[in-house]
């Protein structure tokens, strides 16, 4: 990718309220061999502001790449990811579905709302590592992602 070429870290946006589940996620971020930035949200309107820069969210970085659990309070994940899929200015913005859901209805749904790829939690901690390591070496070193399109 581009960004990790030039040095800059690469800018994750990670929806999870469970702070367990940040937690695994950020120590398999900081194992990995790339220079990441993880950035955490706890609830669905968080990550609105946070992807549309409102608020306390006006100085916040585009994401590379969003990881969305389905299952928040406020405002759930589908919501979330409708709402980004169908913004001119966010839609392009990879959005992993990684939860703990196996409901072929959500499998079918966030696809409708045209989510990249939809990956089930691990409940195995080597497990759930391994699953974030290989989502972020997938999309950061074998996937062709649009460019900073705010340059």
């Amino acid at each position: 990718m581009d960004a990790q070429m030039l040095g800059k870290p690469i800018e994750i946006l990670l929806v999870e309220d469970n702070p367990g589940d940040v937690r695994l996620t950020a120590e398999a971020l900081r194992e990995n061999k790339f220079r990441n930035k993880l950035n955490v949200v706890a609830d669905g309107v968080e990550a609105m502001a946070y992807v549309r820069r409102e608020g306390k969210y006006s100085d916040a970085p585009r994401p590379d790449l969003i990881l969305l659990d389905l299952n928040l309070p406020k405002k759930d994940g589908r919501e979330v990811l409708a709402e980004i899929k169908t913004d001119e200015d966010l839609k392009r913005i990879p959005v992993v579905i990684l939860t703990t859901s196996k409901a072929e209805e959500d499998i079918f749904k966030t696809y409708e709302h045209h989510a990249n790829c939809y990956v089930t939690k691990p409940v195995e901690l080597d497990q759930f590592i391994k699953v974030v390591k290989t989502i972020q070496e997938f999309w950061f070193t074998i996937v062709t992602l649009p460019g900073d399109l705010e340059k």
